[in-house]
């Protein structure tokens, strides 16, 4: 089984996940947060989305979806287009308002559609590419792709979890 493969087989996962996690709830409920400074759902899946969009495309050579299609105006957020969520305070994570999961969802699976066809021509060799040498050792696109995926499958975990408990409360 080739590379390239499994890990179109895992970023499939995440969009799994992040459906499961989104699919039905109303703006209240993907802004719900534990507590104050609890990340909502809607931060989670938007931030998910957002790091895989950036990692992806930066290893890709092409723009990102969000500013190429649209997505940073269409989802209106008060951020400056280059952000991703990466070191967001409390104030700004309850800054993640949505009107509809249908919108975050469509986001996360236009991303996941350009990262499938990135996929799609990569063979074992290009995956030995170093894309970073900021680390030690060097990170290799194959490394990266995987490390994505960690981070997103973390993030759809805890936006599920928020998913309960927001229901369990009775969110509206």
């Amino acid at each position: 089984m080739d590379g390239a493969y499994l890990l179109a087989e895992a970023f499939g996962r995440v969009r799994e996940a992040v459906h499961a996690a989104v699919d039905g709830l109303t703006p209240g409920q993907l802004a719900y947060r534990v507590d104050d400074d609890a990340n909502s759902i809607a931060w989670l899946v938007w931030h998910l989305t957002r790091v895989q969009d950036d990692h992806v495309a930066d290893v890709a050579g092409v723009e990102q979806v969000w500013t190429a299609s649209g997505w940073a105006d269409r989802l209106g957020l008060p951020f400056d287009r280059r952000a991703t969520g990466y070191g967001h305070d409390s104030r700004e994570v309850g800054a993640v308002q949505v009107e509809s999961g249908q919108l975050l969802l469509d986001y996360h699976d236009a991303v996941h559609d350009a990262t499938a066809a990135y996929l799609k021509g990569l063979t074992a060799t290009d995956l030995d590419r170093v894309v970073d040498t900021s680390w030690d050792p060097p990170v290799t696109l194959g490394v990266r792709l995987v490390s994505v995926i960690a981070d997103d499958l973390q993030h759809a975990g805890q936006a599920a979890f928020a998913r309960g408990l927001a229901l369990r409360a009775g969110v509206g």
